[in-house]
């Protein structure tokens, strides 16, 4: 494979090391306008947008990934492998699994449970368990703290399932008794690729749902509200 890749038509060059990674490609365009100056469009395959700017004069990208496991695999190896990516901060959202957590608080996703195989693909002698850069998780609670924001850390879970409650009763019981904070679709193979790579990752997750409150944000809201965590991935520079 060579630049471009069959996913991104950028340049070498084209992307800072540092880049954001929302879900939704509009909520990359999003944060490149709203955030960045100096701002120019690197990515349009597959309207995958991506963007390349600054933030208070340093280099930063944005590039949505699309939903689950396999679609931010492929474009967080893309980045890494190809483009030289080397802190990788996912900005996305999660619904509730624990009561403490409600909508709008920040999750910092230290560790990520699977349901996915994805993991399993590596082919290690056994059960990995997908974690951030420690690095980026102390600078971004620091930052946190600083910004005066609500936030926990602590595991989130990556499902291939996105309406799994609804469709399975008590799918997620044993995971809120495990402590864990919230359900997402990627950050565990963001992590393993990470490591692979020996490059930096960090999910940082708005909540965006939650049964417990029965508070539930529209699609429109996910796409142009939650800027805490884009000012809060943004510190990490």
């Amino acid at each position: 494979m060579t630049i471009p890749t069959p996913h991104i038509n950028a340049k070498a060059g084209d992307f800072a090391e540092t880049v954001l990674l929302p879900g939704d490609p509009l909520r990359a365009k999003f944060i490149a306008e709203n955030f960045l100056t100096d701002v120019r469009q690197v990515n349009s395959v597959r309207n995958m947008l991506g963007f390349t700017g600054k933030y208070q004069g340093k280099p930063v990208s944005v590039m949505g990934t699309g939903m689950g496991c396999a679609s931010i695999g492929i474009y967080s190896h893309e980045l890494i492998r190809f483009y030289g990516c080397k802190n990788l901060i996912r900005v996305g959202t999660g619904g509730a699994l624990s009561a403490k957590v409600d909508v709008g608080d920040i999750i910092l996703a230290q560790g990520a449970c699977t349901t996915s195989n994805y993991v399993r693909l590596f082919k290690l002698p056994g059960d990995y368990a997908p974690i951030c850069s420690y690095k980026l998780l102390r600078r971004a609670a620091d930052a946190a703290e600083n910004l005066k924001l609500k936030y926990y850390v602590g595991n989130v879970l990556s499902s291939d399932m996105y309406c799994a409650g609804e469709i399975i009763p008590h799918v997620g019981k044993t995971w809120t008794d495990m402590g864990v904070l919230a359900v997402e679709m990627e950050s565990a193979a963001l992590y393993a690729n990470a490591a692979a790579a020996g490059v930096n990752a960090l999910t940082i997750l708005t909540i965006s749902d939650s049964e417990f409150s029965g508070h539930v944000t529209t699609a429109e809201e996910r796409q142009n509200s939650f800027t805490n965590m884009m000012k809060l991935a943004l510190q990490l520079i």
